[in-house]
């Protein structure tokens, strides 16, 4: 980002549920913030054993909370110009999946926008299909990266293969 700020993803553990606690995308705009732990387990989602304390004033909640047990793992920013407007800047991350949700989620490649002030905007899926319908995993993603060329690479521990995507215009 244009910025430096430095953007991280956070999956806390505590108060763990199909739907909780939520994955994070936060960013640190400076040294010594305050993301929440341990009186937070995953963005507004307060912990069992803090509950009953009052956590600091200077919480920095997440930018996106994505949903709970994705894996959220790598993560890149776009600067390439294979793809369209949209995606320069915007954050791409790795879902590896879950594996102790009654109903398996992830497996997919997320893009965060940014906004002109370099907050978040929205997350929505990039690229999907390694999720069978029946909850089956195809494949893990775990992490992406940009080529020089502007494709992304998205490695897989599942299939133990490297998925190439670009974008030809069409």
């Amino acid at each position: 980002p244009k910025d430096k700020t430095l953007w991280f993803t956070d999956n806390q553990v505590d108060g763990m549920g199909d739907d909780q606690p939520p994955g994070e995308l936060n960013r640190a705009v400076k040294a010594g913030q305050n993301f929440g732990f341990p009186y937070y387990g995953g963005g507004h989602t307060r912990t069992d054993e803090y509950k009953n304390d009052t956590p600091p004033a200077d919480v920095v909640y997440p930018q996106i909370e994505m949903v709970a047990h994705a894996a959220d793992l790598g993560m890149t920013f776009y600067t390439g110009t294979m793809f369209p407007q949209k995606y320069r800047n915007a954050v791409f991350s790795a879902q590896h999946g879950s594996w102790n949700r009654t109903v398996t989620v992830g497996a997919r490649v997320m893009v965060t926008y940014l906004k002109e002030d370099g907050t978040a905007d929205k997350s929505e899926p990039f690229a999907e299909g390694w999720l069978n319908p029946n909850g089956e995993y195809l494949g893990r993603p775990v992490d992406v990266a940009q080529l020089r060329d502007g494709s992304l690479l998205v490695s897989d521990d599942l299939s133990g293969a490297l998925y190439r995507i670009w974008y030809d215009g069409k």
